[in-house]
């Protein structure tokens, strides 16, 4: 009986132990062989300051809070027009997840792009490295898009519609709604779904920003009043293709952002720092 008993705690013992050597060696969590940075370990950086990634590049964490109550660390990333380049991969024929297209492209930054239909093709505009894809949207959505020059810029479709005939665009992703128009929050048809958002935005000062809530927290009507309300001092801002889609990864410096998207991506905003 003695011997059953010392036994007994042995095995404890060695349970306690096992436990133990499991909790100091969780290893991060990963989808698809990537780090993700969920909100948990989001919150662990500090709130509502912005820390640099590189030149004219800066991360920022935000908790947001929607009307009934449920809150998500929301990442925004920011940018000084002057010291990036920006470009829109499109592969309808090979789609591939935004971690892939991340290790693809070695980029400072990339979100998912525009809406695409079930055999990958975009529903809108898309202009590649110069070459043209689909029509433009007709009356609604936005376009963020760089012309010849290298200038970036994010418009309503409706206020300043696309000419083929006049514009020389070498990259270009359109989607919808536009929920910031000129600082002020607009007025569009959706429904109250609540799911994983991303956006790209200008504030007022001309910088580029991309904003994604991976949660399933808030509705378009939300999103666009957290947008004005925010701090961030936004003028444009565009609805990207959410849900399964929504990813987001910046690497720059001691700032690494890993969001990655759920569905297969034809479109990606790519963005890379500028060689000095």
């Amino acid at each position: 009986m003695l011997l059953k008993r010392s036994y007994i705690k042995l095995c404890l013992l060695l349970a306690l132990l096992l436990l133990t050597l499991i909790a100091c060696g969780v290893p991060s969590v990963t989808i698809n062989g990537t780090p993700v940075t969920s909100s948990a370990q989001a919150t662990a950086t500090a709130l509502n300051v912005w820390n640099n990634a590189g030149p004219g590049v800066q991360v920022r964490y935000e908790n947001w809070k929607s009307p009934a109550g449920d809150d998500d660390t929301v990442t925004i990333v920011r940018f000084d027009p002057h010291d990036i380049s920006l470009s829109v991969g499109y592969q309808p024929d090979q789609p591939m997840l935004l971690s892939q297209w991340m290790q693809h492209e070695k980029a400072t930054a990339i979100i998912n792009g525009g809406y695409f239909d079930d055999q990958d093709h975009a529903t809108a505009l898309v202009v590649s490295n110069g070459h043209v894809f689909g029509q433009s949207y007709q009356g609604f959505g936005g376009m963020l898009s760089v012309n010849a020059q290298g200038t970036i810029s994010l418009r309503s479709l409706r206020q300043q519609p696309y000419d083929p005939d006049s514009e020389q665009l070498r990259q270009a992703t359109q989607s919808s709604p536009m929920l910031v128009l000129d600082g002020k929050r607009t007025q569009f048809d959706a429904d109250a779904s609540m799911t994983p958002r991303s956006v790209v935005a200008t504030d007022k000062q001309g910088r580029l920003l991309f904003i994604v809530s991976p949660g399933q927290v808030f509705s378009l009507d939300e999103l666009a009043d957290q947008l004005v309300d925010s701090d961030l001092s936004i003028y444009n801002a565009l609805n990207l293709d959410g849900g399964a889609s929504t990813g987001l990864y910046v690497n720059g410096g001691k700032q690494h952002v890993a969001i990655d998207s759920s569905a297969m991506l034809p479109i990606v905003i790519i963005v890379r720092m500028r060689a000095s």
